[in-house]
């Protein structure tokens, strides 16, 4: 199983950024796909996850009306389109996989199966 995570970047406060996730070599009819952040010694922070089976998403309050999840246009590809960016956005933002759903994807210290090496979103003016 792989989880490429990419789309990071510089942007100024304020500023948009579209984070893509492709995901490959799992067969799972269900599953769900997400993005957390964590940055070195913090706690790690779940934004957003979508359901593959009904495509409902789910967000974290801190993220809900500025970050949208979306599938993509390929198989198993999911965005995470970051808008309004604030100052304390920055981190490394990874997707992760999950099965069936997005039930537990919030639960603090989930173990997801597979997750990807994080891209880089930095805010600053």
């Amino acid at each position: 199983v792989q989880l490429q995570a990419s789309g990071g970047g510089s942007v100024q406060p304020g500023g948009s950024l579209r984070l893509t996730c492709i995901a490959s070599g799992f067969s799972w009819e269900n599953y769900a796909i997400g993005w957390y952040r964590q940055a070195p010694g913090k706690e790690r922070e779940a934004l957003a996850c979508i359901n593959s089976r009904d495509g409902n998403t789910y967000y974290a309050d801190s993220v809900k009306g500025r970050f949208t999840i979306a599938n993509g246009n390929g198989e198993k590809t999911v965005y995470l389109q970051l808008s309004r960016l604030k100052a304390e956005d920055p981190d490394v933002y990874y997707c992760a996989l999950d099965h069936p759903t997005c039930d537990r994807f919030f639960e603090a210290r989930r173990l997801y199966d597979w997750w990807g090496q994080g891209t880089q979103v930095t805010v600053s003016s």
